[in-house]
């Protein structure tokens, strides 16, 4: 989501890169000043899960203008954070999705920071033994694991349909992107993924090793991420309908 302003080139002193919070109808976001030499104009974007705040400014732009920028948009921060979803804390006794299935999560005590997916008579469970507080950190830990696992094993496959091999494959959480692929080949994908269907990580898999031969989003990309997906335009939809509320879940 992102607002563009367009104003005049002007010299003002310069103002350096900075972070600061920024009060939306009584939320607290954080918010990153960002100067860019090719900016030729004030855009606002909201991090995916409604996390946070980006402003990217053209050189030696006054403080006073970015203030004014935020004033006159304040309706559309307002609007566009309504439609945001909540931002759930992982805890005992709500739901998390495993590959698209909900599962309960459950604290047992322990000395063992184990997780283990299971089964009662309420559904799937997330069982995690060990201190409460270092739960959230141990379900991310959790997803990782299974990222790793289950897209390394996808990357494999897809490459060698793709006439491609991945230079590396890294695993991160990213606010801004679900995956990227560098030049070089290096595959980055973000581990909150495996909260989602196995089909939709399996296209966001195609779709990034489908870079390895076409850096870009032309004709040619999307008829080879299609030939490793065929399921590309309804899974591509899903992650752009339900991302959103995936990135807003805090593991902290």
């Amino acid at each position: 989501m992102s607002f563009g302003f367009f104003r005049k080139l002007t010299k003002p002193a310069p103002t350096p890169v900075l972070e600061r919070d920024h009060v939306v109808a009584g939320r607290t976001l954080p918010l990153r000043i960002v100067e860019n030499d090719r900016a030729r104009r004030l855009t606002l974007r909201i991090d995916a899960g409604g996390r946070g705040l980006r402003i990217t400014v053209p050189p030696g732009l006054r403080q006073g203008e970015v203030d004014r920028f935020l004033d006159r948009h304040q309706g559309w921060l307002e609007q566009r954070l309504a439609k945001v979803p909540d931002r759930p804390q992982v805890r005992p006794g709500i739901k998390i999705p495993i590959r698209g299935v909900p599962h309960l999560i459950i604290h047992e005590g322990g000395t063992r920071g184990t997780v283990r997916q299971s089964q009662d008579e309420s559904g799937p469970t997330l069982v995690v033994h060990g201190d409460r507080t270092h739960l959230p950190r141990r379900i991310a830990d959790f997803l990782k694991r299974e990222a790793k696992r289950d897209i390394e094993a996808m990357v494999a496959r897809h490459s060698e349909a793709a006439g491609r091999r991945a230079k590396a494959i890294r695993f991160r959480d990213t606010t801004s992107r679900w995956g990227s692929c560098t030049s070089d080949g290096v595959l980055s994908f973000s581990w909150r993924i495996m909260m989602a269907p196995t089909p939709v990580i399996n296209y966001l898999v195609a779709h990034e090793v489908a870079h390895l031969r076409e850096m870009n989003h032309g004709p040619k990309f999307w008829k080879l991420c299609e030939e490793l997906c065929p399921d590309t335009e309804r899974c591509k939809a899903w992650l752009k309908r339900n991302g959103g509320a995936l990135q807003a879940i805090v593991f902290e």
